[in-house]
């Protein structure tokens, strides 16, 4: 793996605990969506979301009230559907602010990323969550603001994760070739998609012991950011 030239990461299990966006984030914009909509709903970008959702559930002409409910509805099904990230990203930007939310980042992955970025790597990150939402968890991380260390945010909108396309999209949006981009996540389907478009991959798991390296057909697992550092550099 010495020929890279970038990292490209996902966030939920691999930066940070898979549990902050399912049982911290998630019910925190849950609990505010309606009172949020009431107070900003005439504010241009709101309504301009609230419209989309209405166009997206085919029901153009719901009241703010039956969209939210919609939206609501989106949330347990886990649709992860545009308007409704938007509004999430609102939301939650408002308690980043206010200091109620702090993004984990694992110490060891905060800490290599700022070697690697001092080594003169390009860092990126792709996950299904919104640019504004990864850039929220980096921003205001319990290791301080990380958000200067990467060249750039990538969503869904590049492609969904677990789409070979994506990941050529990101190495084009890159200006690199994909062999020259180290791929991390957790997600085996993500990794093999990574795979597939040329872009070496590495599947973090972080129940495992973190200086475990596998060097599995698929592609090798590691149990923290250390052991694929290990793995970059020859002889360590």
């Amino acid at each position: 793996m010495n020929r890279i030239r970038a990292i490209v990461t996902d966030i939920e299990g691999t930066t940070t605990p898979i549990v902050f966006v399912h049982e911290v984030l998630f019910p925190y914009a849950r609990e505010r969506l309606a009172a949020f909509v009431a107070a900003q709903g005439t504010a241009p970008e709101v309504a301009a979301a609230l419209a989309e959702a209405r166009e997206l559930g085919g029901v153009p002409n719901a009241s703010n009230d039956e969209t939210v409910a919609l939206m609501l509805s989106w949330i347990d099904q886990d649709r992860k559907a545009g308007p409704l990230k938007l509004l999430q990203g609102m939301i939650w930007r408002q308690g980043y602010e206010a200091g109620v939310l702090k993004g984990p980042v694992y110490p060891d992955a905060a800490a290599m990323l700022r070697r690697w970025r001092e080594r003169g790597l390009q860092l990126f990150v792709y996950s299904s969550g919104s640019e504004e939402a990864q850039k929220l968890i980096f921003g205001y991380s319990d290791q301080g603001d990380l958000t200067p260390l990467f060249d750039g945010f990538f969503d869904t909108r590049i492609g969904a994760k677990t789409a070979t396309a994506s990941y050529q999209a990101i190495a084009q949006a890159a200006a690199m070739p994909a062999a020259g981009m180290l791929f991390l996540s957790d997600h085996a389907g993500e990794i093999a998609a990574a795979r597939a478009a040329g872009m070496p991959a590495v599947r973090i798991d972080r129940e495992a012991a973190p200086d475990l390296w596998l060097n599995e057909e698929q592609a090798p697992v590691a149990g923290s950011f250390d052991a694929v550092e290990r793995a970059l550099v020859p002889g360590k």
